[in-house]
């Protein structure tokens, strides 16, 4: 092949390439924008490929009052994906030989019910059997001692270490156990060993004095429209919680965990394995089964109007998050992103409205689809049980009553039988066969 045909196929290939690139950004692009025309989507969204960016944009406002909008370098509370950043401060310590993470838990906090049988592994991968807990502490006045002395009476689920169950008291113990053996604050420990390390300039700890420039306020959605998110206790509301930061911080966080500087592989290893049946890692969900068939680590956050998602498909180099003020649904929307990027089928958002329609045809419809019951009673259809109805939006296609963004459509062959249904979640079209 002559020199000026090796360089026109570069020239043809790199063009094919961009074109696909900009097919994707538009796609991408197209799917925020109704989110956010239908849904009133409010926050932040960045994906990147190999640290280059598909989609960096921010959508609705900061502050509701002063009609401010949101901006790329907007801060947005963290809620539960400030576990990882706790998970990491652990390890750091395990990896200087500070602690142990079979140390029971006695060895930090000896008065704390039945701490010779709860270990920092069960506390890092949910296996503790302690409480969710802290919705209630978190939005008192309450002072930390105060706040430690009531979380002690809180009794355990199951028998440390026999079960897993999501623990945001875990997390918070986690926290403390930090600062008494590292001798500083959470927030220090936290910002000069992971986020100075990850040129995270725009991510810190909350604390209710200081003022933080940029930060998004947020809001609850209710019947009557938005509120305000209730008075949070930051001064004992970390560990579980308490981490704000930007997307493109959070893709700092990213890139730094495919290297060393933070972390060690061996640290890395464990904190990237699933410990248990729930899959949870270190601070992360390992392989959740939103994982669109590929290697995802991931972690979703949400408290009074904070909703987060952060998700890293390792395998591909994908990263993935989103961050809203305004309750928006965050782990749904990475998830339909990430249908887009992987080549699904996906729905635009939509408006839903019920229609009437001869009821007669619901018997057809019943029966089970793979893992899917549709179910029928009183000239009304139901979707597993009879507490999600389904609302008819066409003869064949039907909502759920309680997530309009959640849809079934039902299929039939040339003889009119019913052999599979369409579902829709965040708009990523899945196929169930109906059983014979």
């Amino acid at each position: 092949m002559k020199m000026k045909q090796v360089f026109t196929l570069i020239l043809t290939l790199i063009s094919a390439i961009g074109y696909a690139q900009n097919d994707l950004t538009s796609k991408l692009e197209n799917y925020m924008n109704a989110q956010a025309a239908i849904n009133n989507f409010g926050g932040t969204v960045l994906v990147t490929k190999n640290n280059s960016v598909l989609l960096k944009k921010a959508y609705g406002l900061a502050d509701y009052e002063w009609n401010i909008k949101n901006t790329i370098d907007t801060k947005f509370q963290l809620a539960s994906v400030t576990k990882q950043f706790t998970a990491t401060a652990i390890l750091q310590l395990a990896e200087k030989g500070k602690l142990s993470l079979q140390d029971p838990l006695s060895k930090f906090f000896p008065d704390y019910p039945k701490a010779d049988s709860v270990t920092i592994h069960m506390l890092l991968s949910h296996s503790s059997g302690l409480a969710m807990g802290f919705k209630e502490l978190a939005t008192s006045t309450i002072n930390s001692d105060d706040a430690y002395a009531e979380i002690k009476k809180m009794p355990y689920e199951f028998s440390p270490g026999t079960k897993s169950a999501y623990s945001n008291i875990g997390y918070y113990l986690l926290a403390r156990i930090i600062t008494k053996v590292s001798g500083e604050k959470y927030e220090d420990f936290l910002r000069k060993n992971i986020f100075e390390k990850a040129g995270m300039k725009n991510t810190g700890v909350s604390n209710n004095d200081s003022i933080v420039l940029k930060k998004a306020k947020t809001y609850c959605e209710t019947e009557k429209g938005f509120i305000h998110n209730p008075y949070i206790n930051w001064g004992i509301n970390i560990g579980h919680d308490g981490v704000y930061s930007t997307v493109e911080d959070l893709a700092l966080w990213d890139k730094a965990l495919y290297g060393t500087t933070i972390l060690s592989a061996e640290m890395k290893k464990l904190m990237f394995t699933s410990h248990n049946d729930q899959n949870w890692g270190y601070g992360f969900t390992i392989n959740p089964f939103y994982n669109q068939g590929h290697q995802l680590i991931a972690h979703d956050g949400g408290f009074f109007g904070t909703m987060t998602s952060l998700n890293r498909y390792t395998d591909d180099h994908i990263f993935i998050t989103v961050l809203s003020n305004n309750q928006s649904a965050s782990y749904l929307i990475a998830y339909g992103l990430a249908g887009i990027y992987f080549g699904k089928n996906v729905e635009l958002p939509y408006k839903h409205k019920q229609i009437a329609i001869d009821t007669a045809v619901y018997k057809k419809y019943t029966g089970n689809y793979e893992n899917i019951k549709i179910l029928q009673k009183d000239n009304k259809l139901y979707y597993q049980d009879f507490e999600i109805e389904l609302l008819p939006e066409s003869k064949t296609k039907f909502f759920r009553s309680d997530d309009h963004e959640r849809t079934v459509e039902f299929v039939p062959n040339k003889e009119g039988e019913i052999v599979k249904m369409l579902t829709s979640k965040a708009g990523v079209i899945e196929t169930k066969n109906k059983n014979k």
